[in-house]
């Protein structure tokens, strides 16, 4: 193998699973590292920049980040990244003077249709550097979904109008209760760029029979829960199915239980473990004594006259072909029928754009999905952009986010006249962390620390107010020792060839086995003679120079646990701890414009 190049961008980016795998690449070890002391606003900021609403993420995100965290080589439970996300939130002082200050306006308008997430990091990229942004939104605020499809016991509206006030006082229009009609009318308004942002808003339909006689007590899910959040909704009958395995169904069962459902089950297709739902979300449900009941598929909305009694389901199981692929099949069972008084129906999203005409220079594929170019958000149309859920359909809070950025970066280019396919390099800052011989200015304890737990507010007086948040965050102290957990594993392991003497001292050392001093060969050949075989070939191998005996070193990047052990053993100081910080592009970055690898 070649010696790594540790000085591409994207090479230590990698390294630190957690930033990798979060969409918006947020710096995770350093925002943890300044919530242990204590500096809480600075650990907001660095949110603020990459992922625009740290309250409101630190409470609702999908967290890919956690399944990539570190800790999972050493214990079952990764560092609570997201839960982390909200301490910096919640004991941040006033932070408005650290906002960048609404602009003097450049001359060019541009129009974002949707209020939620993606629209609103689109405004606050674009915004600072002098655009007039303004936002329609058929809601009267600001927020998008996570106003309306997201339940107050998981997201307070303080919190929305505090991140969304924050965007708002860049400079940005707003006009809320204003639904954007035709597509070709907001391009006869001139603006210089349009970014759709509109969602997924349709909920997808259940045609089964009994579905039109029985319409009057069964409900869209996420129509369901825009009507409780706006206040037009405040009960539901006491049996209550809600059909669908994803968070929305978690929101609308967890929600009819507040809302007066005595018995709220949860009917899901699939089986449990395949449900989209995220496993908090399905704990929190069934905490919340919601039974989930898997493997039966809705045939039938049972009725008297119009009036819903009951849903019939079929038994089925999955079965596998050669391939692996699972297809579900009548287990020859028979059918049940749930008795229930209403039924929420949350079997998916779809997008929908009747607003849009076909002559408008906008192609759609035989989804009904706008054509959307992955890397810089344009459609066919050279004016217009999508991102979010409009863009790819639906998946969450943070990916919308980062389209955003990547949008706003893109508009940004266009009307500065550059080639919005080229994307400026990030900024990357690599620096020792040696304070003397053997001292390094962090702490790595690789003991096995297990996750402390978020305190829920009391279900009896949670199941009573729906507004009564059930989450209550960490308090300082269980903070502190929640960060303690992370590993560091943005301070990597830098090799210097001319340095090592060959002692071996480092790999006798490392508790995970992962440097092997060896002789070269191909990577199939050198993963499997490593002190501990490298099977998983998406995790990059580091690999060194020739040495003076001819073999070279080689760590393995997926179990290093950045312990610094290594560079403490090392007589000669071949072994540096370096703390490597990359901070995204984002419109009005002037880094240098070579194309970079997609993250």
């Amino acid at each position: 193998m070649k010696p790594t190049d540790i000085a591409a961008p994207d090479y230590f980016h990698k390294v630190v699973d957690c930033q990798w795998a979060c969409p918006a690449h947020t710096p995770v070890p350093e925002y943890i590292r300044l919530i242990a002391q204590g500096r809480y606003s600075d650990a907001y900021m660095i949110n603020w920049k990459s992922n625009v609403f740290p309250g409101i993420l630190g409470r609702t995100c999908d967290r890919p980040c956690e399944p990539a965290c570190r800790r999972g080589r050493v214990e079952e439970t990764p560092v609570a990244i997201c839960r982390l996300k909200r301490v910096a939130a919640d004991f941040k002082d006033d932070i408005k003077q650290r906002l960048p200050h609404p602009a003097a306006k450049n001359g060019k308008r541009i129009a974002l249709v949707g209020g939620g997430p993606a629209s609103l990091t689109v405004a606050r990229d674009l915004a600072p550097l002098g655009y007039h942004c303004t936002v329609f939104d058929a809601d009267p605020e600001a927020g998008g979904m996570m106003r309306t499809q997201i339940p107050k016991f998981r997201l307070p509206n303080s919190v929305i109008d505090e991140e969304t006030g924050y965007i708002l006082g860049l400079g940005v229009e707003f006009k809320g209760g204003h639904r954007i009609e035709s597509m070709k009318a907001l391009l006869a308004e001139k603006y210089d760029a349009i970014f759709v942002g509109s969602g997924a808003p349709r909920g997808r339909e259940l045609d089964i029979p009994g579905r039109k006689e029985a319409a009057a007590n069964i409900h869209i899910g996420i129509d369901w829960l825009s009507s409780v959040s706006f206040g037009h909704t405040d009960k539901i009958g006491k049996r209550v199915i809600v059909l669908g395995g994803g968070n929305t169904a978690m929101d609308c069962c967890r929600t009819a239980r507040r809302l007066g459902g005595e018995s709220v089950k949860v009917i899901v297709r699939s089986g449990f473990e395949e449900m989209k739902a995220s496993p908090w979300e399905k704990e929190d449900a069934i905490h919340e004594d919601i039974p989930i009941l898997n493997f039966l598929v809705p045939v039938a909305f049972i009725h008297d006259n119009g009036k819903l009694t009951g849903v019939t389901f079929q038994k089925v199981k999955a079965e596998y072909d050669a391939k692996g692929r699972r297809s579900l099949v009548p287990s020859g069972e028979p059918d049940q029928t749930i008795e229930c008084d209403d039924v929420l129906v949350a079997v998916g999203q779809e997008n929908a754009f009747p607003w849009i005409e076909q002559d408008c220079g906008i192609e759609f594929d035989k989804w009904h999905m706008p054509t959307v170019d992955q890397k810089t958000f344009v459609s066919t149309n050279p004016k217009v952009f999508f991102g979010g859920d409009a863009a790819f359909g639906p998946k969450n809070i943070i990916w919308a986010v980062a389209h955003g950025h990547d949008a706003a970066l893109s508009i940004h280019r266009l009307l500065s006249g550059e080639d919005i396919t080229e994307r400026p390099l990030p900024d990357v800052q690599v620096s020792s962390q040696k304070m003397g011989i053997h001292e390094w200015s962090y702490d790595n304890d690789i003991s096995i620390d297990k996750r402390f737990k978020v305190p829920h507010r009391d279900k009896i007086v949670a199941l009573k107010d729906i507004r009564a948040e059930v989450e209550l965050g960490y308090d300082v102290k269980l903070a502190l020792g929640e960060a303690h957990r992370c590993l560091n594993c943005d301070v990597q392991t830098v090799f210097s060839t001319a340095l090592c003497i060959e002692c071996d001292a480092c790999a006798d050392i490392c508790p995970m086995d992962c440097i092997t001093f060896t002789a070269n060969g191909e990577e199939s050949d050198l993963r499997q003679r490593l002190k501990a075989p490298a099977p998983h070939a998406d995790q990059d191998l580091y690999v060194s120079s020739d040495l003076k005996t001819g073999r070279v070193m080689v760590k393995d990047e997926d179990v290093c646990l950045h312990c610094g052990l290594c560079a403490e053993r090392c007589p000669t100081g071949a072994w540096d701890m370096q703390k490597y910080f990359i901070e995204m592009t984002y419109a009005g970055s002037s880094c240098p414009t070579r194309s970079r690898s997609a993250a």
